[in-house]
């Protein structure tokens, strides 16, 4: 287990436990007292750590290297009825963005995400999540069979950005993003949306358009990231942690500002330290909220989901 700088006083009373059982198992001496003890200070810590965690410390839990990732979910909540699908039918298939038929029960989903990689290799092979414009056409393309075919989409957002490479621009980044928020906000079908780590600027938004969106306890959902923002109004990263308290990018903020329609509660420690815990709360919200939905006419749920949206922010005509 990898931990966070904040993370260390429950390192240590986690080292202490162990400890504490070993000398149990190779000595005589009866110590299951002090591990109780042990157990009741570092779940104390946890409570009080995680309680009060500010907005950049949530930050730094949605980066995680062992918080789990779309594919981690999806297999989860799916199992062998995941069946991934591939390309754009244009230039090529887009390893950053994901997408295919998954069954929860008896109710199949349309399921698309951002996938970052685990290791080097990995996190090169999907781009660190940062999809290209043939990433969002497969997304679109996927979504539109789903309308087809009458069939839910479930989004899960975790994305540093939408890749800002030369090329990526010159296959039209910018227009590929906004094609696919005008068509998510008329498509037939329901859309649930889930921020399940980063949830940074068009990159996110570009599949982040839903009649019902949520985001995890330990996520965050913004315009730019934190460091971004920081280099950009005083010229250096050393100022992040004051960027992420300005950007109210928090759950708690998003709801506050009406922005979002639910905060997903993690287990004690985040999705990292208990995934199945994460994956059952994810799966249940998934459940709970095409139970809301799937009655509604098309009519009805594109009118709802075109109000949702033209009511958020602040204007005058």
């Amino acid at each position: 287990m990898e931990y966070l700088d904040f993370e260390l006083p429950i390192k240590e009373l986690e080292e202490q436990l162990q400890k504490c059982y070993e000398i149990g198992e190779e000595s005589d001496i009866d110590v299951a007292e002090t591990c109780k003890k042990i157990e009741k200070k570092l779940q104390k810590t946890k409570k009080d750590l995680y309680k009060n965690l500010t907005p950049w410390q949530r930050v730094q839990l949605s980066r995680h290297p062992n918080r789990p990732y779309t594919l981690d979910y999806i297999r989860a909540i799916c199992g062998d009825t995941f069946m991934e699908l591939h390309g754009d039918r244009s230039v090529k298939d887009d390893k950053a963005m994901i997408g295919g038929l998954g069954k929860i029960g008896d109710q199949t989903y349309m399921f698309i995400g951002q996938q970052k990689g685990y290791n080097t290799k990995t996190r090169q092979y999907r781009n660190f999540g940062m999809a290209n414009p043939e990433g969002y056409r497969k997304a679109l393309r996927l979504m539109k069979m789903a309308e087809k075919f009458g069939v839910p989409v479930v989004t899960l957002l975790d994305t540093p950005g939408a890749y800002p490479g030369l090329e990526a621009e010159e296959r039209g980044q910018g227009e590929a993003i906004a094609r696919n928020i005008f068509e998510m906000t008329r498509l037939k079908t329901p859309i649930i949306t889930i921020v399940i780590g980063e949830g940074a600027s068009g990159g996110a938004l570009g599949i982040g358009v839903g009649d019902r969106v949520f985001m995890m306890e330990n996520t965050w959902y913004t315009v730019i990231s934190p460091e971004s923002c920081s280099s950009i109004l005083w010229r250096s990263w050393e100022y992040k942690e004051q960027a992420a308290e300005a950007l109210k990018l928090t759950g708690d903020d998003m709801k506050k500002l009406k922005l979002i329609d639910g905060i997903i509660k993690e287990p004690l420690g985040g999705a990292h330290s208990d995934r199945e815990g994460a994956f059952e709360a994810v799966k249940k919200t998934i459940e709970d909220t095409y139970a809301e939905l799937k009655d509604l006419t098309e009519v009805d749920l594109v009118a709802q989901r075109m109000d949702k949206y033209s009511q958020m922010g602040v204007y005058k005509e």
